[in-house]
């Protein structure tokens, strides 16, 4: 498999990834809205649904930043307004650093929330090579992989922590608001290398871990886009059968 084939393998199962947590987020606020009829309540059960997300997110932050030798502040698990309707489910406070070192910081959820939703999809439920190798026609195939997840020991819980912590490992816009300058350095650093003659050189001896960071990605958006899938439609069902036997609608 090429790099542009697995960068596209990486966008196909990121993309539907972020739609479907998107819609499933405002699905979920959208039930609890109608079931309790209080904005402060639909919070609170809101952030105590995430709570393993929220923990482990800001948890990555606070080992981070400890581990990078940055001073850290004050530690909130508990949800917030940010402005413009968003709401911020935690936060770490840390001492101002320098660009790379907060990057890192930022990025630590993603990359803690990444081998979580790895270890309990493939080690515990199974979504392996059977799920990856799928023909799209394949049916009884595809309903044997199914069946076999399902029959793993603890499938609810592990389901459940998936769907958590792969809902809140991406960062934030406050965690990547160091991301762009890293990503220009080294666009430019590599179009050096490339103009310079070294391009078969990088491809030997950075080819392969690329491969490898790029194809696990690709599993672990696989993995986290299947469990927001497979919520979304029975939650926004939910939320049209309550909206018609109260009357109440949420926008």
């Amino acid at each position: 498999m090429t790099y542009l084939q697995s960068l596209a393998w990486l966008i196909l199962t990121l993309a539907p990834l972020l739609v479907s947590q998107r819609f499933l987020h405002r699905e979920i606020q959208a039930v609890l809205l109608i079931l309790t009829r209080r904005a402060d309540l639909t919070i609170a059960l809101f952030s105590l649904i995430f709570f393993p997300g929220v923990l482990l997110h800001e948890l990555s932050h606070w080992v981070a930043a400890k581990l990078l030798g940055i001073r850290t502040g004050r530690i909130s698990l508990f949800p917030r307004p940010s402005g413009k309707g968003r709401l911020q489910m935690g936060y770490v406070e840390t001492a101002q650093t320098d660009w790379l070192r907060d990057a890192l910081i930022g990025a630590a959820p993603l990359i803690t929330g990444g081998l979580f939703v790895a270890y309990a999809g493939i080690l515990r439920l199974g979504v392996g090579q059977p799920w990856m190798q799928l023909a799209p026609a394949n049916i009884s195939s595809a309903v044997q992989a199914i069946l076999s997840t399902y029959a793993q020991p603890d499938f609810w819980l592990w389901f459940y922590l998936i769907f958590a912590v792969s809902s809140m490992m991406f960062p934030s816009a406050s965690d990547r608001r160091t991301w762009l300058p890293i990503v220009l350095i080294l666009g430019v650093l590599s179009g050096i290398f490339i103009l310079a003659g070294f391009g078969p050189w990088l491809t030997a001896h950075l080819g392969e871990p690329l491969q490898i960071i790029l194809q696990t990605a690709t599993v672990i958006f696989f993995i986290s886009g299947v469990v927001h899938i497979c919520l979304l439609v029975p939650v926004w069902m939910t939320r049209l059968l309550l909206s018609r036997i109260t009357g109440l609608s949420v926008s």
